[in-house]
């Protein structure tokens, strides 16, 4: 980890770890094998960068605040296996870093404010990537992680599996981290699936139906969904329309958005 006097940004959301025994946990976790070519997105001040750089042969680094990558090249500038990029990760191309017929491995410690939309501009791109390891707040990973009728099974659970199998690995206590975030987090595995678990003919439309399901989690899909399908569809369809949006699994919504499609 880089020793500075870099104070953390609210604005990026910057938590930097600082816990060994953490950090050694998740390197555990990563599993790491030689030939892998690992992106870190948010490397902050490198707790993560240094232990990736002493087993991975290759490493990408994505920082947005320009101040921790001037310490970052001053610190592991003279790495010839790590590439420093300077960049949002939520508008980056990670496909760019691509070589011949590899998959990425990417990890990192997401800021909590973007960390959804950044993952859905990954799953963008999970054509390319073998596995991602993040940090994020705990009750997103519950979401990611939560199966049809339980509390936390929402549309982020629904979408995200369209793209990927998620694992809850373990949690991580604010005191962990430098300033201690109010929350606590998790490390979650994604790994994308080799092929879509369902067939979706039109991702808009099942992203709208998720959506105007879950806005009204208590009413009955013939409520909730009443402006966009017919009562009678559903039957068809086989999905009850006194059920409630928490208890379909994606494989339901797909029925649904196929028909509407």
């Amino acid at each position: 980890m880089i020793n500075s006097a870099h104070v953390a940004r609210k604005r990026f959301g910057q938590n930097f770890l600082h816990d060994h025994r953490i950090i050694d946990q998740i390197v555990e976790h990563l599993q790491i094998k030689p030939g892998d070519h690992w992106v870190e997105i948010g490397p902050g001040q490198g707790a993560l960068t240094a232990p990736l750089m002493q087993k991975a042969t290759t490493l990408d680094v994505v920082e947005l605040d320009r101040d921790l990558v001037a310490l970052l090249q001053q610190h592991f500038g003279n790495q010839s296996q790590l590439r420093i990029h300077s960049a949002d990760a939520l508008k980056f191309d990670f496909t760019s870093l691509v070589q011949a017929d590899e998959k990425l491995r990417v990890v990192g410690n997401l800021p909590y404010n973007i960390s959804t939309p950044l993952l859905f501009h990954l799953f963008e791109s999970s054509r390319c990537i073998a596995d991602m390891h993040f940090m994020l707040q705990k009750e997103v990973v519950d979401r990611l992680c939560a199966v049809p009728g339980s509390k936390k099974y929402g549309k982020l659970s629904i979408m995200a599996q369209y793209y990927c199998a998620a694992e809850w690995l373990f949690d991580v206590f604010p005191e962990s981290f430098d300033p201690a975030p109010q929350v606590t987090s998790s490390i979650v595995r994604l790994i994308p699936h080799a092929n879509v678990p369902v067939v979706v003919h039109d991702f808009s439309v099942l992203d709208k139906i998720v959506t105007q399901a879950f806005s009204q989690r208590r009413k009955t899909l013939r409520n909730s969904l009443k402006t966009l399908i017919n009562e009678q569809t559903m039957i068809n369809l086989g999905i009850d329309p006194n059920a409630r949006a928490e208890t379909l699994s994606l494989a339901d919504f797909a029925r649904l958005s196929n028909a509407l499609a």
